[in-house]
This record gives C-alpha cells, structure tokens and sequence, in this order.
C-alpha cells in the first residue's frame, strides 16, 4: 500500500502527520510512503531525515496520489485541487457545523476518517485526546499571556482531557477553578480528581461564568455542535477584561459570540470579553503535537497499509468508529442532516464490496 503524507496547508498549521519514526515502521513492514518535500520542515524534520526512514519525498499531487493520505487538518481548498476523486484521507476533519466542506466531500466521492472520531473501547478518542491535552494546558498560558497576569478565578466548561488539563495547569498557577460538567456522575468523577465541579446549568453558568476572569470552553461531542452555554446576553455581563478560551472553536463553540481565529491574528473583543478561538491550538507547539498525533495515529495506518482499508474498518470497530463518509455517503447521521444529503449507513457489505 502506498500512504501518502502531504504539507499542511491550513494557515499557521505547523504540524505533520507521521514523524520519521513512524514512517520508519511501516516501510520496515514493506509499505511505500511517499511524503510531500518540506512536510516536517516546521517540526525539526527535513526531507533527509525522512529518506532515512525509507520515504519518498515527492510533489505535492504527488502525495495524494495514494491508497490512504495521512494528514492533520481538515480539508483546505489547496488539497481539494488535487486530491484524485475517490481519495481516502485519514485526519481531523471536523465537519460537524460545515455542511458546506461535507458536501464538498460528498460531491468529490471521498472517504474521509476523522482522527477525532475514532473511538476505542472504553469510550475514548485516542488520537485526539493528546490534542486535547496540549490544547487545554496551552488555554492558561495563552490566557496568562494575553492578560497579562496569571488568572484568578477560571471556569471550565467540559471535563473531558481538554479541560481537566486546563484545570490542572490553572491549579497550578493557583487559580481558583471550577469544572462545569453536564451530569452529576461526571461531577463525581471530576470532584475525585481534587477539582470543585458543579452541573452545567443556568444559574451555575451565571454564578460562575460572570465572576471568572477566564473561561476555557472544552466541551466535546463527536460529530455534533458545541453547544452554545454562553449566549451573547451571557458574555455581555462578564466582567469587562475577562477572556474565553474556545477549544471547541472547530465544533461550533461555547459562546454565541465565538468566531474562528488563527495564530497571527488569535484574539478580538466582543461585548467588552477577549477571545481566543485558534481551531488548531496545538500547532503552535509542532514538534510535542506532531510526535503525539504520529504515536497515536500510527497503529490505525498500519492496520489499513496491511489489510487494505475496507478490512481494515471491517476487522476493527475502533477505526470504523471514524467513518465519516465512505466513498461520498455521509454515514454519520448529525453530519448528513446538517448538510442536508442522505445518511448511509456503513454496512458489512459495503465494505466486503470494497475488498479486492
């Protein structure tokens, strides 16, 4: 099998997707990997080193030219002039409030598997979770740096690893914090942890959220949109000065005033409140991203480079879990509604079909 590993062409994304090791691993296993020249330029990997570990560096159409493409963000217009009709591109695709890209893909026959959908046993995402954690650890020095002084009083919306990172570094700067989740068992489950933590409501969204000097928005739910826990009339009384720091920009946000940002230009003011909403936090730390993501994402390559990837998804339910459009269908039903195309089911058959 050929995997192919194009540069990023989202603005400001320094990241790439499989690091010299792990291409090491799968052309040790006999596969061909073609990467784009200059992919890991950003992360402190030139084209040599991946030469080393048996790459071949390649142009850019080149490195869509391949059974499986690996890659770190979503779908930019650059990669959709020249993906191949057809491809199958393994990444953070985050189409949950994009109809407009879904249909895009839909419209191009592409299969594409979202690296923060795939899901493991216990109910976990293991290729995103680091992210998360980067992404939450970095909301507080963003917040210190932007305010100028270490945050007193954080609110945490979400108790997944995005936000207990956050939690953990802003008790670390000896903030006061206090993790909002959306059950009683998940308050349980954060309380464990040494962290003050209520049910997400009304009441405990105002008490908390108009006296924090930063709010860190870390809520997730796989293909579905944030929900919007401060409405424009809630952030227009927080304290004049406060900060949001919206993880979960790519889904949507947490407050109705949130808009994407990107690293050169990461923060405007609205209702008197900073923001801070860069979609892809983490790539402002490429090397630690780039090794977490390579480590994590590198035993799903495998298994589609040795098996194919119908068998692949067919064998492993983790993988399939990914799925977000196969060969055009849209087989996550929230994401097909929103776009408004047909949910398709991804069947057994489907796959067998698709087996050599």
């Amino acid at each position: 099998m050929i995997v192919g590993v194009p540069r990023e062409t989202k603005a400001g994304e320094r990241r790439v997707a499989l690091v010299p090791r792990a291409v090491e691993e799968l052309t040790g296993a006999g596969h061909d990997v073609h990467v784009e020249m200059r992919a890991g330029r950003e992360v402190g990997f030139d084209d040599d080193a991946y030469r080393d570990a048996g790459a071949t560096i390649v142009s850019a159409r080149e490195a869509w030219d391949a059974d499986v493409v690996v890659k770190v963000k979503e779908m930019q217009a650059e990669d959709l002039a020249i993906a191949p009709r057809g491809s199958t591109i393994f990444a953070f695709h985050h189409l949950a409030g994009e109809p407009r890209r879904t249909r895009t893909l839909a419209e191009r026959g592409l299969t594409a598997i979202a690296f923060e959908a795939v899901r493991d046993a216990r109910n976990h995402f293991p290729i995103l979770a680091p992210m998360s954690r980067i992404a939450g650890r970095m909301s507080i020095d963003v917040a210190e740096e932007i305010l100028g002084r270490p945050p007193a009083r954080v609110l945490v919306l979400g108790a997944g690893h995005a936000g207990l990172a956050a939690a953990r570094a802003a008790v670390a700067r000896g903030a006061k914090v206090v993790v909002l989740t959306r059950s009683g068992r998940t308050c349980d489950t954060v309380r464990a942890q040494g962290f003050s933590a209520e049910v997400a409501d009304a009441e405990s969204l105002d008490r908390h959220a108009l006296s924090a000097d930063l709010v860190v928005g870390a809520v997730f739910a796989a293909g579905e949109p944030t929900p919007k826990l401060l409405p424009r009339a809630r952030v227009a009384r927080m304290r004049p000065g406060s900060m949001i720091v919206d993880i979960c920009i790519e889904e949507g946000g947490v407050a109705e005033t949130s808009r994407p940002t990107t690293h050169a230009q990461p923060t405007y003011v609205e209702e008197g409140v900073v923001h801070y909403c860069v979609g892809n936090m983490p790539a402002a730390r490429p090397a630690e991203a780039a090794a977490a993501i390579s480590e994590a994402a590198l035993p799903y390559v495998l298994d589609m480079a040795r098996e194919g990837v119908a068998a692949a998804l067919l064998a492993n339910p983790e993988l399939r879990a990914g799925v977000l459009l196969w060969q055009g269908r849209v087989t996550h039903p929230a994401i097909a509604a929103e776009a408004g195309l047909p949910y398709a089911e991804l069947t057994d058959n489907d796959l067998a079909e698709a087996m050599p």
